[in-house]
C-alpha cells in the first residue's frame, strides 16, 4: 500500500513539471519601414489545432498599423486598425476572430512585433528578422513576412470610420 502511495505521489509530482516560459521577443528597432505593405504567412496554433492564415500589414509612419487576416481562400477573419496613439479599431471581425480576441490578442502581437514601445509581456522567440514565434499560454503564433514593399499607404487605409470592405 504504501508502495503504492509512494508511485502515485511520484507521477503527480512529476506531472507537474512545466517547461519554462520562453523569453520575450527580442525588440527589432528599425527593421521595418515606417511606411510599407508587409504580406505574411503565419501558423496559429490553438489547443493542438493549427490554422494558416495570410495577413497584409499596412504601416503609416502617421495613421497608424491596420492588419487584416485572411484565410486561405481570402475571407476576412479580422481586420483591426492600430493608430500611433495606441487606440485600437476593430474593422471587422468573424467568428473565427471575436471583437474581445482581436483587441486583447491580435492588437498585443501586432505591437509586440511590429510596435514602436516595448512591451513588457511579448513572450517568444525570433529565428531571423522576418520570422517571428509568440507562443502564449492560449496559443502559438508562427509568422513570417514573405514580401515588404516600400511606399506610403492610402490614407484611407488608416480611417477608423471607413468599416467597409478593404
Amino acid at each position: 500500500m504504501r508502495r503504492n502511495l509512494f508511485f502515485l505521489l511520484l507521477l503527480l509530482a512529476a506531472g507537474c513539471v512545466t517547461t519554462p516560459p520562453p523569453g520575450n521577443l527580442p525588440r527589432v528597432v528599425n527593421s521595418f519601414p515606417a511606411d510599407a505593405l508587409m504580406i505574411q504567412r503565419a501558423v496559429l496554433t490553438v489547443h493542438g489545432r493549427q490554422f494558416t492564415l495570410n495577413g497584409y500589414l499596412a504601416l503609416s509612419r502617421t495613421g497608424g498599423k491596420r492588419l487584416i487576416v485572411t484565410e486561405n481562400f481570402g475571407s476576412v477573419l479580422a481586420d483591426v486598425l492600430v493608430k500611433p496613439d495606441g487606440d485600437v479599431y476593430v474593422m471587422r471581425s468573424s467568428r473565427m476572430f471575436r471583437p474581445e480576441w482581436i483587441r486583447r490578442y491580435v492588437a498585443a502581437d501586432l505591437n509586440c512585433i511590429f510596435g514602436s514601445v516595448p512591451d513588457a509581456h511579448c513572450p517568444g522567440r525570433l529565428p531571423n528578422p522576418a520570422h517571428f514565434v509568440i507562443a502564449r499560454r492560449e496559443y502559438t503564433l508562427d509568422l513570417q513576412i514573405v514580401e515588404t514593399k516600400t511606399g506610403l499607404q492610402p490614407p484611407e487605409m488608416f480611417d477608423e470610420t471607413e468599416r467597409g470592405s478593404p
